[in-house]
């Protein structure tokens, strides 16, 4: 078999005779080498084609396990930020009762108005300069803070019982002018009203008009109301804290006993009934069952 060649590059025609053996065998070679170099570049390409893909399924499992960590970075940080703002509500509960208990202290110890204002933040300053806090050391200030309060609140709470005693004790404390008028005898020993010499005045006298108000010179819980020998009608307040309080030479006794009275209220009227030479109050207090001079507890006494 013969095969005719012609190509531009060659000068004529060439024939190539298959019948020959060295024209056949060179034939196949060249043929067997084409074939060989072609299976050689697709293995190299399916090779590339393979390695290509391979980076591509690593680089999408390291995505996808980072994705995972930083969904689970994410949800720890909420629940830190959630744990730090339900810490964060019970300081803010903690600072409305300590405002509610300096509010209630302002009151009571009757501070000046405007010298502690718990509606307003205390002024502050300084030219430190500032830095990000690491979570660790803000939780950390918070548990500090959180302490703070408690002792502050304690304290406050302690303060608060101990002035509220101290009220009640004032207002169980003998204070007011139990009638109108001036005092007409005073304590201690004095002459005799009905001429038998000298005499201990185990109170004062206040000359008042007949149906003038007797009013209770503090709070208390009447624990006498009725007729006494010397005294006629006469009203008797226990203060709960050592002190009595007597009201004698009455027209009439309006409280009875058990009857609770604060200061200033009507226990009776101004008269003269008993060992009297007229119209006025006698007036007494015993501090744990020993007179004492009532002068001494009457901001409003006159005479």
């Amino acid at each position: 078999m013969n095969v005719i060649i012609a190509a531009n590059f060659l000068r004529g025609p060439k024939k190539l005779a298959f019948d020959q053996p060295k024209v056949l065998a060179s034939a196949l070679g060249i043929v067997g080498l084409v074939l060989g170099l072609a299976f050689s570049a697709g293995f190299l390409a399916r090779g590339a084609d393979g390695a290509a893909r391979a980076e591509i399924a690593k680089l999408q499992a390291e995505f996808e396990q980072q994705a995972a960590e930083l969904a689970v970075a994410r949800d720890q940080a909420q629940v830190e930020v959630n744990a730090i703002a339900a810490r964060v509500g019970e300081l803010q509960a903690q600072a409305n009762r300590l405002n509610a208990l300096g509010d209630r202290l302002t009151q009571v110890g009757k501070l000046k108005d405007g010298e502690f204002d718990f509606n307003e933040l205390p002024g502050q300053g300084g030219s430190e300069t500032a830095e990000d806090v690491p979570a660790i050391d803000l939780l950390g200030s918070l548990d500090a803070l959180e302490a703070q309060f408690a002792h502050s609140g304690r304290q406050l709470s302690v303060l608060e019982s101990m002035l509220f005693n101290q009220k009640l004790e004032n207002q169980g404390t003998p204070h007011r002018m139990p009638a109108p008028g001036y005092i007409s005898s005073r304590y201690g020993a004095r002459s005799d009203p009905f001429g038998r010499g000298r005499a201990h005045h185990a109170g004062i006298d206040i000359d008042a008009n007949s149906g003038d108000p007797v009013t209770a010179a503090a709070g208390g819980v009447v624990s006498f109301s009725g007729w006494r020998s010397g005294y006629g009608n006469v009203v008797e307040i226990d203060h709960g804290n050592g002190y009595k309080t007597r009201y004698a030479h009455n027209q009439a006794n309006l409280v009875k006993v058990g009857d609770v009275v604060r200061a200033d209220q009507q226990i009776a009227k101004v008269g003269s009934t008993g060992r009297s030479t007229g119209s006025h109050l006698h007036f007494e207090v015993t501090l744990n069952g020993r007179q004492v001079n009532p002068r001494n507890y009457l901001d409003q006494a006159r005479g």
